[in-house]
């Protein structure tokens, strides 16, 4: 496919399109709690899977440390979580939902739950299943792909 036209409407073209359109979608769900999209999920881990170390908080989300510090640095001056040092491990920091968090957090709409509904709802099952499967073809074609070139950058 080398014609513009056709790039514009490529399988890979709507994937990015749903992926800003659905973004815009959970910013505009969140924006009148005062809240974003990393910040919702930096507290759906605190909520779901509890008190979380920073470092692997960000692993989980693939946030860059830099990132996450800000957004951490956020939900602390805003009080909806703490930071401690870790028991173990004195260098790294504990994160949890307090009070107010948790308060927030139930009287939240599910901005993924929303978009999963407004895009699928009524959709068929196995027009969706064959969309999951080549998606996921996709991306570990190309994670596969940025892997041998790291690996090959990394063997000269």
């Amino acid at each position: 496919m080398t014609d513009e036209a056709d790039q514009h409407d490529s399988v890979g073209a709507w994937a990015k399109k749903y992926h800003l359109t659905s973004r815009a979608l959970i910013e505009s769900t969140l924006r009148e709690h005062d809240l974003g999209p990393t910040q919702w999920y930096v507290l759906h881990q605190l909520v779901h899977g509890g008190p979380t170390l920073q470092r692997d908080l960000g692993q989980l989300l693939r946030i860059e440390r830099a990132t996450l510090s800000g957004i951490v640095a956020t939900l602390l001056r805003k009080g909806l979580i703490t930071q401690t040092p870790d028991a173990v491990d004195q260098r790294q920091r504990l994160l949890s939902i307090t009070e107010a968090g948790r308060n927030l957090w139930t009287g939240l709409p599910d901005p993924v739950a929303l978009t999963l509904a407004v895009s699928f709802d009524g959709a068929d099952e196995s027009d969706l299943a064959v969309t999951r499967r080549v998606l996921q073809d996709a991306v570990r074609r190309i994670e596969d792909h940025l892997a041998a070139q790291d690996a090959a950058g990394r063997g000269r």
